[in-house]
């Protein structure tokens, strides 16, 4: 498979600048991430491609809160009681690999952001219902409110959760980058794919450390 294209580091450093940009960590909770989550526990998912971009995703996020980014934590959540559960969803959710239907159960420790990644103060959470964080959420309402026209992704999964909240950043005119050594997917070639997709139509594909020195 071919790699992504380069990005410029003029290029990048205009795009991320940190008064326009938002870091989006996407569902980097404990039931999609920690080895006693729902996604490992009762869907049967290795967990470890996800472990491993915890150091990155945190490097990201200490730089992006040292350099002024905006955090914005994308939190996926299970009503109780299938309070969030429409017909569709719940057709969609019982043929999806390696989860549970009641993952990320609303309060719940599954819901809850990994302790790697804890949201610290100036921090922001969206809960999202979907796999897109802009569904049904304030997500662009607080990037509008921020005034930041230029979103980073990353988190899990890259081709689902993380893919479909950046095509959603794209649709409503933001500039899209997506940190790629800080995402994974259960299935490595889907994540590979996807981010080549993204490269190709509508994203920046960049790894965290030239992301990272794009904000000095």
């Amino acid at each position: 498979m071919n790699s992504v294209n380069t990005v410029a580091p003029g290029l990048l450093a205009d795009r991320l600048r940190p008064d326009r940009t938002a870091l989006i960590l996407i569902d980097l909770s404990n039931d999609f991430v920690h080895p006693l989550g729902k996604a490992a526990t009762v869907g049967g998912r290795d967990v470890r491609p996800a472990q491993q971009i915890l150091p990155a995703a945190g490097r990201l996020a200490d730089a992006a809160r040292q350099a002024g980014v905006a955090v914005i934590h994308c939190q996926h959540t299970t009503l109780p009681a299938g309070a969030s559960d429409s017909p569709v969803w719940r057709d969609a959710r019982s043929r999806a690999s390696y989860s549970a239907e009641d993952i990320c159960l609303d309060d719940s420790w599954g819901q809850a952001i990994v302790d790697e990644l804890a949201p610290q103060p100036g921090d922001h959470i969206v809960k999202k219902y979907r796999y897109g964080g802009f569904s049904g959420t304030n997500l662009e309402l607080i990037l509008r409110s921020l005034r930041r026209d230029s979103v980073i992704c990353c988190g899990v999964s890259t081709n689902v959760c993380v893919d479909t909240t950046a095509r959603e950043a794209f649709s409503r005119d933001f500039y899209v980058t997506i940190a790629a050594d800080a995402c994974a997917s259960w299935d490595m070639n889907l994540h590979a794919a996807a981010l080549l997709t993204a490269d190709r139509r509508f994203a920046l594909v960049a790894p965290v450390e030239d992301i990272r020195a794009a904000w000095g």
